[in-house]
């Protein structure tokens, strides 16, 4: 205190540390802020890119020659009338794959291979799927010979530990699993479409399908109420591309390929 009661005054340079201390702690503030800030822009960033990732399983194609051109006006009409057209090649078990078949195969992002005649029609469709907030994947696309052998071996497999006899086991697993040549896999137009187990659930993929998958030109190969016909069970994950105008028919109608192509006879 001086002699007149009051307190001295703050020296010039203690003012000088007391507003250094104030900057100080202002910029420790400030950059704590911006580290929060980053990391918390940064698990955004990570959770939209895995998000991206994981719903687009069909986004680039890797083929050796020329990509496939996503145009839809160049994309070609495929016949509806004539059964023995590419896309009405009817494949059971009394119609094996025509000897000397041929199919220009191109690999979607996750590994999996289409013919490349009906990657346009698919990309399509994914992306109107992922649109409505359905997200898909072609969980098994083409299969070579040995790979539909092995399917069936396995599932032959499992019934015989089931307690099957071996001829039962194998009866049983047909129902499942086509037999080697008579498989639509082996043609490259057929697609398993599963859910992507993390936006969408299996569900609400087969609902999508069911309404939606004719005006892209594919079809419920395996209906429910069509086995004693087809020769396999229900599968609502297998769709089979036919084209626009032969889907769209076989769905109004509600017919399997097998009837389909007898109104063609």
């Amino acid at each position: 205190m001086n002699s007149k009661g009051k307190a001295p005054s703050p020296s010039r340079q203690a003012i000088k540390v007391k507003n250094r201390k104030k900057r100080i702690k202002k910029s420790i503030a400030f950059l704590f802020w911006l580290i929060v800030l980053s990391v918390l822009g940064y698990g955004l960033f990570r959770q939209i890119d895995s998000h991206i990732a994981n719903s687009r399983q069909i986004v680039t194609a890797q083929q050796s020659s020329a990509p496939v051109d996503m145009d839809t006006s160049t994309v070609s009409v495929e016949s509806a009338k004539d059964k023995g057209a590419w896309n009405l090649i009817l494949v059971n078990r009394e119609h094996p794959i025509p000897q000397g078949y041929e199919m220009e195969l191109i690999e979607l992002s996750n590994g999996q291979s289409i013919d490349s005649r009906i990657y346009p029609a698919l990309q399509r469709m994914f992306d109107d799927m992922r649109a409505d907030g359905v997200y898909p994947i072609v969980a098994s696309g083409y299969r070579t010979a040995q790979e539909q052998q092995r399917l069936m071996d396995e599932k032959i497999a499992d019934y015989e530990e089931d307690g099957y006899s071996p001829q039962d086991a194998k009866s049983k697993a047909e129902e499942w699993v086509a037999v080697v040549g008579t498989s639509e896999h082996q043609l490259g137009l057929a697609a398993d479409i599963n859910a992507d187990g993390v936006h969408s659930a299996g569900n609400e993929v087969y609902e999508w399908l069911d309404q939606n998958a004719h005006r892209y030109g594919f079809i419920k190969r395996y209906p429910e109420d069509k086995s004693e016909i087809t020769g396999t069970i229900h599968e609502p994950w297998h769709y089979r591309y036919v084209g626009v105008e032969a889907a769209t028919e076989i769905y109004r109608q509600g017919l399997c390929l097998e009837e389909y192509i007898k109104t063609l006879e």
